[in-house]
């Protein structure tokens, strides 16, 4: 058998450094408050942070890319997963992947088996702040809440954001960029700012 390169040796070095570090990460996690139901797969450091009486359950064959070299398109930033308020849910079902996203969570966060989250994309159910006529804006994650429900091999693209209250059909599909307020069928297509929904045939797929 060959010898590898010095940068091939290095770069499986690296590998293996990552896949011990992903470990670590994964115990991270879970002092944290989050569940594994299975394996799980954490290619650089997510931020996690579980509030009080909430949950965030991960599923089987769960994938985090937040190196910036674990994904084509790098990710500038590491996955963020958050629940924010008492009695807020992040559910991840099985074979979900995600690279460099945010998913925040004041009430109920659902993504569906298979479904696939591009790099920097942000899932939001809630507006983070509230105006109080005498002292401003405040932080607020459960007042202004409103569940997000995505379906089964559903692809997000890269820097998309679907924000409060959407429900995201089976194997539908996100365009990159896109900003979704509204309900996306089941095998549709949203792209564009505000997003709108298409049909696969109309978009050549």
């Amino acid at each position: 058998m060959p010898k590898g390169s010095p940068a091939q040796i290095a770069g499986l070095g690296i590998s293996y450094f990552r896949v011990m570090l992903g470990a670590l990460w994964r115990l991270e996690a879970k002092l944290k408050g989050a569940k594994f139901l299975g394996t799980a797969t954490f290619q650089g450091r997510p931020i996690v942070s579980v509030a009080g009486d909430s949950r965030m359950v991960f599923g089987e064959n769960f994938v985090a890319n937040s190196s910036l070299r674990s994904n084509p398109l790098a990710c500038f930033q590491p996955c963020v997963f958050r629940t924010l308020a008492p009695g807020a849910e992040l559910i991840f079902e099985e074979n979900v992947g995600l690279s460099g996203a945010v998913v925040c969570a004041g009430k109920s966060v659902q993504i569906g088996r298979g479904t696939i989250v591009g790099s920097g994309a942000m899932i939001l159910d809630n507006d983070f702040h509230a105006l109080d006529s005498e002292s401003g804006w405040r932080n607020e994650y459960a007042e202004n809440a409103r569940a997000i429900t995505i379906g089964e091999f559903v692809f997000i693209g890269a820097r998309a954001i679907v924000l409060k209250g959407v429900t995201i059909g089976d194997r539908a599909v996100v365009g990159a960029g896109a900003v979704v307020t509204r309900d996306v069928p089941a095998g549709q297509i949203a792209a564009g700012n505000p997003a709108k929904i298409f049909a696969k045939e109309a978009a050549n797929l």
